[in-house]
């Protein structure tokens, strides 16, 4: 079989098993552009030159389903964090309305079903960062009512009550606290995603949790030794928990050679006075100079394949997916350029000879069962429990 035979199957799978990707920015880089102005940036236009995400590229990447991050950065605290992920929240629900013939909102396993009958892509949102709820339940709860499907424990630095991968470690992993959110949002029926966090604080959430978790955008460790990315032990235990680990295209965290390289792009960053994470478009120009100074590694989907074989091993195919990052990255694969590469990297999981079965179940069937099983886990404990109006300071004996 050629390569363009490959490709032509990988559309024909993806038409009939369309993508969920547990993870895009483009709310964020919305916000960052234009201020959230969607006549500015209209994404029924082609934004290549700005976005990796437009509608026309999400379907030709076989998209079926996404999980639109309503990241803050942590440095917003308090209710400006709060206040910020109330208006990504906004831009979310103001782009379903917009372009209500090709989006769908989405709460449920059923309603994400029933969007890919329609034709339309299940959207759903994704809450980046503990540090969005300011240590408040109630304030969790609240975002769950306003369609918030899972929130990331940490994001890049610690909260007051879980310690991320990327800071020393504060509370050791969850704090007394911690192990309360985690246990309200199953209550909720939020999942739990355990992406960005310590890998101390994944253990503890795994024993702490009654729902399946996820991974919403993280890669192998055994295969680039990144804190991003989930240990071994770790991927063995989704089976037992029935979590989903959905792998990123980020090339820092899934090639070896790009850990080194990115550090010192960011560093040129950081010297322009611009946060590493920035993609606006006079970061892009100074990231695109220093590139041409010094050519970095460059990741392709066979990379990404890399990771997913591993994570197959490791945790199994009912328990892994895809999370790309789009948006929230300054970099991608060869391949993975923009949403529209899915194909290529399904091709290339083609050529290492996955099953159409298995490859059915990274793409789209094992998101929506572990959003199915939150569902029937949270009805279970409303039935039996009532809200928690537990405080940090109850519980942990700090102020946040």
């Amino acid at each position: 079989m050629t390569a363009a035979d490959r490709l032509a199957e990988a559309r024909e799978l993806l038409a009939a098993h369309p993508v969920v990707d547990g993870h895009n920015d483009l709310p964020w880089a919305l916000r960052k552009h234009v201020r959230y102005d969607l006549d500015r940036m209209d994404i029924a236009a082609d934004q290549s030159a700005s976005l990796h995400t437009d509608l026309a590229r999400l379907r030709a990447g076989g998209v079926g389903a996404q999980f639109w991050s309503v990241y803050v950065p942590c440095e917003l605290a308090g209710d400006d964090a709060v206040s910020a992920t109330l208006e990504q929240i906004d831009v979310v629900d103001q782009l379903l309305e917009r372009y209500a013939a090709d989006l769908a909102p989405a709460l449920t396993a059923d309603d994400m079903e029933a969007a890919r009958k329609q034709g339309r892509i299940a959207s759903l949102k994704g809450a980046e960062g503990g540090h969005s709820i300011n240590d408040s339940l109630a304030t969790l709860r609240a975002l769950y009512a306003l369609g918030v499907r899972y929130m990331t424990l940490t994001h890049n630095d610690n909260n007051a009550w879980a310690d991320s991968a990327t800071d020393e470690p504060g509370v050791g992993g969850l704090s007394a606290f911690g192990r309360q959110v985690v246990r309200e949002m199953n209550r909720s029926g939020m999942l739990v995603d355990l992406s960005h966090v310590a890998a101390t604080t994944m253990r503890d959430a795994l024993d702490a949790t009654a729902a399946p978790v996820i991974f919403s955008h993280s890669s192998a460790r055994a295969v680039c030794d990144h804190p991003r990315n989930v240990p071994d032990d770790v991927l063995e235990r989704l089976p037992a928990n029935g979590g989903v680990a959905m792998a990123t295209f980020v090339p820092k965290f899934i090639l070896p050679a790009a850990v080194e390289w990115t550090a010192r792009a960011d560093e040129n960053l950081r010297a322009h006075g611009l946060h590493h994470l920035d993609t606006t478009t006079e970061a892009m120009r100074l990231h695109r100079a220093f590139e041409e100074a010094n050519p970095r590694p460059v990741a392709t989907a066979a990379t990404v394949a890399d990771h997913l074989d591993h994570m197959r091993e490791a945790a199994g195919i009912d328990h892994i997916g895809i999370g790309g990052d789009y948006d929230g990255t300054a970099f991608t694969p060869s391949g993975l350029d923009d949403v529209a590469g899915y194909p290529n990297l399904i091709a290339e999981l083609l050529h290492r000879g996955w099953s159409h079965g298995d490859l059915a179940k990274l793409t789209w069937s094992n998101a929506v069962r572990v959003l199915r099983d939150a569902e029937d886990v949270s009805r279970d404990l409303r039935n039996r429990t009532a809200p928690s109006n537990a405080t940090i300071e109850s519980l942990d004996g700090t102020a946040a």
